[in-house]
């Protein structure tokens, strides 16, 4: 229980610390947010092929690649509403044009509630350190870019903060969720474990793919996504041996 308080307590101050960053950057200035998303995408990929993937393919599920493919056409509908605020994409409308934050923010809490899902106190600490490493990386663009489109939308910053914090509880409330099913039922954990993270694994290669196969013409910056990228997946595979 003392682990998993410490793990809600990381997820929700790294949101917060990330969002609230947006007041001391230039918002013209991207390059920073690519190069994140590059490393985070990166870390993304790796640490589901690596260690993710392989942990549950390693007992036998029934359908569990469809699973993965659920969780990889969820973020594709996802994405209809936060037109891919996931990997750091900003759609900045024009004036006339209306748009909610309300909608993003479903979205995104959404995104959110389902990764934290297998965030499981009875299941494997490896796997779950593993989980929310890539969550808190994952987590630290999105973030930026949420912060950056409700000011854009002309949102107060207090109120701007306020939604930020929504979101940054939304992993934690899926965790919860997770764990009181666990609570309350008699079937086995690792099975459920399995599906649900066999979902969140197909989220993150649609949001992982998504920012690494994404076109630049500036050919400085593919070179230094490029070192980024491989990086990313370096630490992964150093992660992976732990």
């Amino acid at each position: 229980m003392v682990t998993l308080l410490i793990l809600y307590l990381v997820l929700i101050l790294t949101v917060m610390a990330s969002g609230s960053f947006i007041f001391f950057i230039r918002s013209d200035d991207q390059r920073v947010l690519k190069l994140l998303l590059a490393f985070s995408g990166a870390f993304l990929i790796g640490i589901s092929f690596l260690k993710l993937v392989p942990e549950v393919f390693s007992s036998p599920a029934r359908y569990i690649g469809l699973f993965v493919m659920l969780g990889f056409l969820i973020q594709l509908v996802l994405e209809l509403i936060t037109e891919g605020a996931e990997h750091g994409h900003r759609h900045e409308h024009s004036e006339g044009e209306k748009v909610s934050p309300f909608l993003l923010l479903t979205g995104l809490c959404i995104h959110s509630f389902l990764e934290g899902m297998p965030i499981v106190g009875a299941f494997t600490t490896g796997i779950q350190h593993t989980l929310v490493i890539g969550i808190v990386i994952h987590n630290i663009p999105i973030s930026l870019t949420l912060m950056s489109l409700f000011l854009h939308y002309g949102l107060s910053k207090r109120r701007a903060l306020f939604f930020l914090v929504i979101f940054a509880l939304m992993t934690p409330l899926g965790s919860i969720l997770s764990n009181v099913i666990h609570l309350l039922s008699s079937a086995s954990i690792g099975v459920y474990f399995n599906y649900i993270m066999a979902v969140v694994i197909g989220i993150f290669l649609h949001v992982s793919t998504s920012i690494l196969f994404e076109t630049e013409e500036n050919h400085r910056y593919n070179l230094q996504k490029f070192v980024t990228v491989c990086f990313g997946i370096l630490v992964a595979f150093g992660l992976s041996l732990i």
